[in-house]
């Protein structure tokens, strides 16, 4: 086990070269974020073309994506086991560039409803996982720590590329711009996904040795089926829906909000990308939280800045209070990201961890569709966006209970 090299590093060095190849990819991946950048230049292209979408068939993409994203994570869990996390990163990371490709040549929306957001959205969920699985398998001594690096490129991602394509897109055009993004999708992520392997069966980091408590443990690997049959994991899976829901209720308005709370427009257009760094930076925070403190506290305390967040604009809805705010609610949505599979791991252990990890994940999903769509709903029935934050303060509430009680080793 000593012996052990990753890109001709010793193993107990070169495992942080993996976590860096997890965060590029993740970067790759997490430019859905970005779609508010792509969308008014595509209605603008396909207007021209005579066919002329409205907004909500512009949001179809976004949404189906996302759909798919989550519909193909949990299934991919048992081909990362059997192919290696290699070669399925590479399957979904070309799959990634060719939604992007094929979307470049639509006429129509319609058509970029299969292009971008089945192809484009199946893609990352295939290889989502991978580094995640990765990162865990690597890192025994500090799970939540390596998976929150490894995701905070996705999270981070629209910060970097939503103004990578502000320029591709007045220097080239927007259907160039889709094309390049695809290509360089496929070649960054078959590049990323070389070194990517996990380590051999036994292999710990030298001078560590697992927590007594944990060491004495009769179960501390379990398979998907015996992982649905804890009350555990239902704690987890929708104390991820919960803070998932509450988050994306908000984050999906963020610019709604900005000019219900007087944000001038010219800096509430740069504040998304402002509000990307708290959602990045919150994936590390958490995970190191997580390692620290465990998945149950670390959950409770997510929920409280949530409920305090929410609570602060009920209660004086200013523009800096909206700053405040949303910074922590961009923030603790990004956590979640690493509070979810460090728990996994945390709890089921790393057997069959891609498998495991793919249940869980579906809450994300199920968030993601969900929150956005109630927080249209009550913008709809009530005149104001800002009428979201007291169902996202009792949203938080009843996740803090979840995880207060459920959310233990058994």
């Amino acid at each position: 086990m000593s012996g052990e090299k990753i890109l001709g590093i010793d193993a107990e060095k070169g495992r942080w070269l993996l976590v860096v190849c997890g965060l590029v990819v993740n970067l790759c991946l997490g430019t859905i974020y970005s779609w508010t950048v792509f969308q008014k230049p595509l209605q603008g292209y396909f207007t021209a073309l005579g066919t002329a979408p409205s907004d909500t068939q512009m949001l179809l993409p976004f949404s189906i994506f996302l759909a798919c994203f989550a519909i193909a994570m949990p299934l991919t869990g048992k081909y990362i086991e059997k192919f290696g996390p290699k070669k399925i990163t590479i399957v979904g990371g070309v799959l990634t560039g060719l939604g992007w490709l094929s979307a470049s040549f639509s006429t129509r929306i319609e058509m970029m409803y299969f292009t971008y957001g089945v192809i484009g959205g199946l893609g990352v969920g295939i290889a989502y996982g991978c580094p995640i699985a990765v990162s865990t398998r690597w890192f025994p001594d500090n799970k939540g720590l390596a998976v929150g690096l490894t995701v905070l490129g996705f999270g981070f991602s629209a910060f970097v590329t939503a103004n990578l394509a502000n320029w591709l897109i007045g220097a080239y055009g927007i259907m160039a711009s889709l094309r390049i993004f695809g290509l360089l999708f496929i070649a960054l992520i078959i590049l990323l996904a070389l070194p990517m392997k996990f380590p051999p069966s036994g292999w710990k980091p030298r001078n560590w040795q697992p927590p007594a408590k944990e060491e004495e443990k009769k179960k501390t690997d379990y398979t998907r089926e015996e992982m649905l049959r804890t009350p555990t994991f239902y704690g987890l899976w929708f104390s991820f829906f919960i803070g998932c829901l509450a988050g994306l209720m908000a984050i999906g308005i963020s610019k709604q909000v900005s000019a219900e709370v007087n944000v001038p427009a010219g800096i509430s257009a740069m504040l998304v990308g402002f509000f990307a760094i708290f959602n990045g930076l919150g994936r590390p925070a958490f995970g190191k939280l997580t390692d620290m403190l465990k998945p149950r506290k670390t959950a409770i305390l997510s929920f409280a800045l949530i409920a305090l967040s929410a609570l602060l604009l009920i209660l004086k809805p200013t523009m800096e209070i909206y700053l405040l705010s949303f910074a922590i609610l961009w923030g603790c949505l990004g956590g979640w990201l690493a509070i979810a599979p460090a728990a996994t791991a945390a709890f089921f252990g790393t057997k069959d961890y891609p498998r495991c990890y793919g249940v869980v994940f579906v809450a994300y999903g199920a968030g993601a569709i969900a929150g956005p769509l109630l927080a249209g709903y009550i913008k709809d029935t009530t005149g104001s966006y800002l009428n979201v934050f007291p169902y996202v303060c009792v949203l938080a509430l009843i996740g803090l209970v979840v995880a207060f009680f459920l959310l233990r080793q058994k």
